[in-house]
């Protein structure tokens, strides 16, 4: 699939926590993110989630992730938070509730192309019993 996407992602970048770390855990979760880290946040910036999507296939979380997409869904994107420490181990765990003390990872998705339900539809595609209902969704796209 060809799309169009801007994806931001912000943290904050507390004092007594190691700013490498807080970057490495971005970095880990979203590999081809531009890293930057500004006073009291770490910011980011990808136009790619086929990374991302590999971690959700292999935990096999697609089910959480599109609950989780759609529950923040606008016509133009949609937002979802991920915990902080998980996200430094390479772990895809969706923040719920409260945030985190350290606070979470928010990332916000724009969608240029294709629309916003057909790409939640390539990143986390449908299941029925925890199977990609569509048999090729691994490896559409050339995702490796």
């Amino acid at each position: 699939m060809i799309y169009s996407i801007d994806v931001e992602i912000e943290t904050p970048l507390y004092d007594t926590e190691v700013t490498d770390r807080v970057r490495d855990a971005i970095g880990t979760v979203f590999p081809k993110a531009d890293v930057e880290v500004k006073p009291g946040r770490v910011v980011a910036e990808t136009h790619s989630l086929d990374a991302f999507s590999d971690v959700l296939f292999e935990q096999e979380i697609l089910d959480t992730a599109r609950r989780r997409f759609r529950a923040n869904m606008t016509e133009d994107g949609f937002s979802f938070s991920l915990k902080k420490q998980a996200a430094f181990e390479g772990v895809v765990n969706f923040a719920v509730g409260n945030p985190d003390e350290l606070g979470d990872i928010d990332v916000t998705v724009t969608v240029r192309e294709p629309d916003v339900e057909s790409f939640i539809d390539y990143i986390a595609p449908p299941t029925e019993d925890g199977t990609p209902i569509d048999p090729d969704a691994r490896t559409r796209g050339d995702r490796r």
